[in-house]
């Protein structure tokens, strides 16, 4: 796998955190951060890919309207 180093500027308590957990887990400082930036990169596309479907669903009508979820929620306040 081709590698490149990647510079970044962060606050000295995140980057003492960081050194607790490569202390912890026996693993460098860059296996921290690599995980913690494919974890972010995942969740930051997942979010995109959500986005994008719910843009479709307003474009094909696929709506529930204001006034329907307020009643709704208004209805879990009764009792049954």
């Amino acid at each position: 796998m081709n590698t490149r180093v990647v510079t970044a500027h962060i606050p000295n308590e995140l980057a003492e955190q960081i050194d607790q957990l490569a202390t912890r887990l026996d693993r460098p400082k860059g296996w921290i951060v690599k995980q913690a930036l494919t974890s972010w990169v995942a969740l930051e596309a997942k979010r995109h890919q959500l986005t994008l479907e719910g843009l479709a669903d307003v474009d094909g009508g696929r709506i529930v309207d204001h006034a329907s979820i307020d009643a709704w929620a208004t209805s879990l306040d009764e009792p049954a």
